[in-house]
C-alpha cells in the first residue's frame, strides 16, 4: 500500500510542477507579446503623413 501512496504523491507534485511552470511561462510569453505589440505600435507622432510617405511632395 505504501507504495501506491509514494506513486500518487509523486504523481500529484508532477502536475503541481507541470501547472506551475506552465502558468510561468504564459505569463512570460504574455510579457513578451505586449512587449512586441508597444515596439510595433508606433504613437500617432511618429507615423509620417501622407505627403511625407511619397517623399515630401505635395500633389503634383
Amino acid at each position: 500500500m505504501t507504495e501506491d501512496n509514494d506513486k500518487t504523491r509523486s504523481a500529484e507534485s508532477r502536475q503541481d510542477r507541470l501547472k506551475s511552470a506552465l502558468r510561468e511561462n504564459l505569463k512570460r510569453r504574455k510579457a513578451q507579446a505586449r512587449e512586441r505589440a508597444e515596439a510595433a505600435d508606433p504613437s500617432q507622432e511618429d507615423e509620417p503623413t501622407p505627403d511625407q510617405e511619397i517623399g515630401g511632395k505635395a500633389g503634383g
